[in-house]
């Protein structure tokens, strides 16, 4: 069985030449076949230069570049899109998941297992770090996806059916991992402590973080646009019962002089609602017209492979 193992790079040059050790002597001597995909997600370091330093030394590489930046989840579906291997697998290229668990998905991944995940079972991250994650991985497993495991994960090993699956979808602003999850069909996991980064600045924004939260709950949620259809119940509801409240306070005279004070608030936090739900539909509108005009979810300036003799 050969296995694809997809590394997406973004301002990783002073980790390559670790992690490829850490690869070669660990890992790749105990697999069978096997084709290691570096995919350069529009670093503008020196991260491409040592690539190819790997490329022209050691033998099964292959290097794919993207024309800019499109995000480590994009840059994997690169790496699946240009993988031969009959299962494949994903690692960050930081060493934050250590290289062997690898071997411990491969065993995993028998019978009718499609799907293998390394879970994390806790991170070497600061507080804020784990609070946005575990909230995420809480919010996701409740509203969109169940089987999402509540430590989540970001390496995962799949067969050949699944990433044909997920490589025939072509989606634009989604969750690569809620892809997996949605695909898959029977699911095993591993569990892990994901490492503090030791070299390198991680450059998972918050905007990026941001993004890839609202992307997932559209992708694979209703809850936010049925949320509104709920909000709107409610006001009705509430607005019905003011208004016969108001009549008859009226009517027995407690109300002398109407309020302004109280219609202001009222407006104003009717229009907030109304702005926010707008929010919610802009969102889907614009990820519906993000699909139709059918641009593609990435482009390749290049693709290097050692067993094709140069460059594709």
């Amino acid at each position: 069985m050969k296995l694809s193992i997809i590394v997406p790079v973004y301002y990783n040059e002073m980790n390559l030449d670790d992690l490829y050790e850490k690869l070669s002597t660990a890992v790749l001597p105990k697999l069978d076949s096997y084709e290691l995909i570096f995919v350069d997600d529009g670093s503008k370091d020196a991260s491409f230069s040592k690539m190819e330093e790997l490329y022209n030394k050691y033998p099964n590489i292959k290097l794919v570049k993207l024309v800019k930046n499109y995000g480590s989840f994009v840059a994997i579906l690169a790496g699946l899109s240009n993988c031969t291997g009959d299962c494949a697998c994903a690692i960050s290229a930081d060493l934050q998941d250590p290289p062997e668990i690898i071997l411990q998905m491969l065993e995993k991944l028998r019978g009718d297992v499609t799907t293998v995940l390394a879970v994390r079972q806790d991170r070497e991250e600061s507080f804020g770090q784990k609070l946005f994650s575990n909230t995420y991985y809480s919010l996701m497993a409740k509203f969109a996806l169940s089987n999402m495991p509540r430590g989540g994960f970001d390496c995962f090993l799949i067969n050949r059916k699944i990433i044909d699956e997920i490589v025939n979808m072509k989606e634009k602003n989604t969750s690569l991992t809620g892809q997996v999850l949605w695909c898959s069909e029977k699911i095993e996991k591993v569990y892990y402590v994901r490492k503090k980064r030791e070299k390198g600045k991680s450059r998972w924004t918050l905007a990026k973080k941001v993004k890839y939260f609202i992307d997932s709950f559209v992708a694979f949620s209703y809850f936010p646009i049925r949320s509104m259809t709920f909000l709107g119940i409610l006001f009705a509801f509430l607005a019905f019962v003011a208004t016969i409240l108001f009549i008859v306070l009226k009517l027995n005279g407690t109300i002398l002089v109407p309020g302004w004070t109280s219609i202001v608030i009222l407006i104003l936090f009717t229009a907030g609602i109304q702005m926010f739900m707008t929010g919610i539909l802009g969102e889907y509108l614009w990820r519906a017209y993000d699909e139709i005009r059918n641009r593609p979810v990435y482009l390749v300036e290049k693709i290097l492979d050692n067993n094709s003799k140069g460059e594709i």
